[in-house]
């Protein structure tokens, strides 16, 4: 069946970037106000989308298959490929991270305990035996987990429909129009998916365009959607892990329920990125053991230094492992108009404006999330 490839490559695109990420965002915008967080979805939505559409012609651009630092290494460079391993390992371990401490919290919201610590590390300590063996059927269930993430939205959004208050969406705020940045490019995040669709419309390369562009924007609007009616119940009392404040104010029903759900989803994204790194590690011929050492111990170290804050670290390991990526993308995007090797079913037109426009956010969005960041901690 010819569509079943195109559907396929969609379903790559949606599970790659649904995940954890749509946990935090509820928490950024209600501080930040609904129609703030709105603008930021929208316009940080249709940039990522933009450089999806970029990237995509940038594989088709290019015989053979890669993973993007192997087409950042052909089109940027040795600079280019360092570059573009930073943002990713960057990227994997804020993930694991802001994964450890957001487990930890909808745990204890499901016992009724305040200790999400020793929830965290009792999580771990099952994460930590399972990557050491493997877990083959993980890299399977992580699209399985992405769809009840998407079911979890629904059913969340039916549940509440009836308790928003309305009055809680109207505040806009440009002051306060970064805020909710990072951890909105942090849920957004999908670019390693691009290559695997490619590979999965092999046959069919022409419908690569049509499956990133509906692909980005079923996240787009779920995320705006669960925001919609967290903030519109909650507002500023919603908490980090968006499901453990809301469940509170529907009942106890949708704390298990959500936080059921939330810690399923943050778990089987914790051992697939986990699981790749380790795999990436053995690419580079480093014993087995050390190399699942070292995709299981720096996240840990970062949370037991002192690092709790599930939101802060989404936000910027988002602005700093995407926004890295990005201007990436933006660059291996125009040097493929020139060097690419092959003609792409699709071409984006070279719009040197809409890039440099890109870049500046980018960069701008880096520096807002390191200086956040550095007034929290008082450096």
């Amino acid at each position: 069946m010819k569509s079943k490839p195109f559907f396929e490559a969609i379903a790559t695109l949606v599970g790659t970037i649904i995940g954890a990420g749509v946990l935090g965002i509820p928490y950024v915008v209600a501080k930040a106000g609904f129609l703030t967080g709105l603008v930021d979805l929208i316009v940080l939505g249709v940039a990522v989308l933009i450089l999806y559409l970029y990237l995509g012609e940038v594989v088709l651009r290019t015989r053979g298959d890669y993973q993007l630092t192997g087409y950042a290494e052909r089109y940027l460079g040795k600079t280019g490929k360092v570059a573009m391993f930073f943002s990713m390992i960057f990227g994997n371990y804020g993930a694991l991270v802001a994964y450890i401490i957001g487990v930890g919290a909808a745990l204890s919201a499901i016992f009724n305990s305040t200790n999400s610590l020793l929830f965290s590390m009792l999580f771990f300590g099952f994460a930590f035996i399972v990557i050491f063996f493997g877990g083959v059927a993980v890299k399977e269930s992580e699209l399985l987990m992405s769809g009840l993430v998407v079911l979890m939205v629904i059913v969340i959004c039916v549940l509440g429909i009836g308790k928003i208050d309305f009055s809680n969406l109207a505040k806009l705020s440009f002051k306060d129009l970064f805020l909710p940045y990072g951890v909105i490019l942090f849920a957004l995040a999908g670019s390693v998916a691009i290559p695997e669709m490619k590979k999965e419309l092999a046959k069919n390369k022409k419908l690569l365009k049509k499956a990133i562009i509906i692909g980005a924007l079923i996240p787009i609007v779920l995320y705006a959607l669960f925001t919609f009616v967290v903030v519109g119940i909650t507002n500023l009392a919603t908490t980090e892990v968006a499901t453990i404040g809301l469940g509170e104010k529907i009942g106890r029903t949708a704390v298990l329920f959500g936080n059921l759900f939330a810690v399923l989803s943050m778990s089987t994204s914790f051992l697939v990125l986990a699981l790749s790194l380790k795999h990436m590690y053995y690419d580079y011929k480093i014993n087995r053991t050390i190399a699942w050492l070292l995709a299981c111990i720096p996240p840990l170290l970062i949370f037991l230094i002192g690092n709790r804050a599930f939101v802060a670290t989404l936000g910027f390991t988002g602005a700093i492992a995407f926004g890295i990526g990005g201007i990436l993308n933006i660059l291996m995007f125009w040097k493929a108009k020139k060097l690419g090797n092959r003609r792409p079913e699709y071409s984006i037109k070279k719009n040197a404006l809409v890039g440099i426009v890109l870049i500046i956010i980018f960069i701008l969005g880096i520096i807002y999330e390191i200086l956040r960041t550095l007034s929290v901690i008082k450096i």
